[in-house]
């Protein structure tokens, strides 16, 4: 099962997106995770990313997609879950010629729904783990030692996009590019909405509800 799983900045992808890899054994596409991957490696996409994310901007789309093209050739038949991408109906459009060259099929695209008031505070609240990823919330979700991560003992942080400054240009960005993907999905389909809100596990059974697949 190849899905596509995307909503606003703060909606719980990438905690969604763990729990289909732990539990449903899938492979996590991330273009955040390959951005900042390519950042610390200094690669070439890195370099030219890096601005973009540092202000809270959306990626040209030549790079994201670029490195999620270099991903796909890897994949072979093992399911995936891409998080967060495509964010733009541009991309979309990309992304599904992409798919058609590699003779790879999309099963299911979910958009996880949360309201606007509520995105402010779990992105400023964020924290992740420097070293391999991991991610906290100073209230939800606190590190069992202050700025220690409880999975490697890499240093926790918080991110410069996740910083109140950058977030409103993030979310502005969102409403002009990535909310169109909504109508975009309901008319290509097959296309479901989710609650975000709430636990977790709450949110990952009504996810696995819709996609109608065991827990």
């Amino acid at each position: 099962m190849n899905l596509i799983l995307f909503g606003p900045p703060g909606a719980g992808k990438g905690t969604q997106s763990a729990l289909l890899i732990d539990r449903l054994g899938m492979k996590h596409i991330s273009t955040g995770d390959l951005f900042r991957a390519a950042v610390k490696n200094q690669t070439k996409l890195g370099k030219e990313a890096k601005g973009f994310l540092d202000r809270g901007e959306l990626v040209p789309d030549e790079i994201t997609i670029g490195l999620v093209e270099e991903v796909l050739k890897d994949m072979g038949k093992k399911s995936f879950v891409l998080d967060g991408f495509p964010r733009t109906v541009v991309q979309a459009g990309a992304l599904e010629k992409l798919l058609a060259k590699l003779g790879i099929g999309i099963d299911k695209t979910i958009f996880l729904e949360v309201p606007a008031k509520n995105l402010v505070d779990r992105l400023t609240g964020r924290r992740v783990c420097k070293s391999c990823g991991a991610t906290y919330h100073i209230e939800a979700k606190p590190p069992k030692i202050e700025w220690v991560c409880d999975i490697c003992g890499g240093a926790v942080m918080q991110r410069p996009d996740d910083k109140a400054d950058v977030i409103s240009t993030r979310l502005e960005a969102y409403e002009t590019s990535t909310r169109p993907l909504k109508d975009y999905y309901k008319f290509k389909g097959p296309y479901v909405e989710v609650d975000g809100e709430g636990s977790s596990e709450e949110v990952f059974k009504r996810m696995t509800g819709a996609l109608q697949v065991k827990r």
